[in-house]
């Protein structure tokens, strides 16, 4: 299922992909690395509790492991944000209750995907920004493969034991993506994003 779901939505990729490889740039600044982690946290995290909240989404997955929006708050926090300040940014509003376990899958591959990134982008930010915190960019350090595999694994499952979930996950999958984009555009987000340059 993970090879139908890079096949089917691998036009969506380099769009997704772009703040990660921007960030990689000898360009990139501290500010952009700030500006990346404030449009993640805006977008992850709602999906994460959208995802909690899913029936039978625990039995499928382990979700403990799995959350990260909580390391994007340790590093905005090593980065001079306060509590309150993080409490008032703004979450992608597109993100609501998911219907089912396919659909809450579809979504989650959008933010799983973006994890095979992290490592290197890490690498490549802490050659020039060596006193950052990278807590969010190092939650699967070590553990990256097994994760994606482990992924692929209840993808696999969720096809086999639901009735159409194939084509449910990859249409989630693709609204995924869309709202991303979105969200990444959107005046909210840019606007504070802005706000750190």
């Amino acid at each position: 299922m993970l090879t139908r779901l890079q096949l089917e939505t691998r036009a969506l990729h380099p769009e997704a992909d772009a703040p990660w490889v921007d960030l990689m740039s000898s360009q990139a600044t501290r500010d952009d690395y700030v500006a990346t982690l404030l449009r993640t946290y805006g977008f992850e995290a709602p999906i994460e509790a959208a995802v909690a909240l899913t029936p039978g989404m625990s039995a499928v997955l382990p979700l403990r492991q799995r959350a990260r929006s909580g390391f994007i708050v340790q590093d905005l926090l090593s980065l001079g944000f306060t509590p309150s300040r993080i409490a008032r940014l703004p979450q992608c509003s597109q993100i609501v209750p998911f219907r089912d376990v396919a659909e809450a899958l579809g979504w989650m591959y959008v933010v799983e995907r973006a994890t095979l990134l992290h490592d290197t982008v890490r690498r490549a930010l802490e050659s020039r920004l060596p006193l950052q915190s990278f807590s969010y960019l190092s939650a699967y350090d070590g553990a990256v493969g097994q994760r994606w595999q482990d992924f692929g694994h209840a993808l696999d499952y969720v096809t086999l034991t639901h009735d159409n979930g194939a084509a449910q996950i990859v249409a989630a999958a693709r609204v995924a993506f869309a709202a991303q984009h979105g969200w990444v555009a959107s005046e909210d987000i840019q606007q504070v994003a802005n706000q750190v340059r």
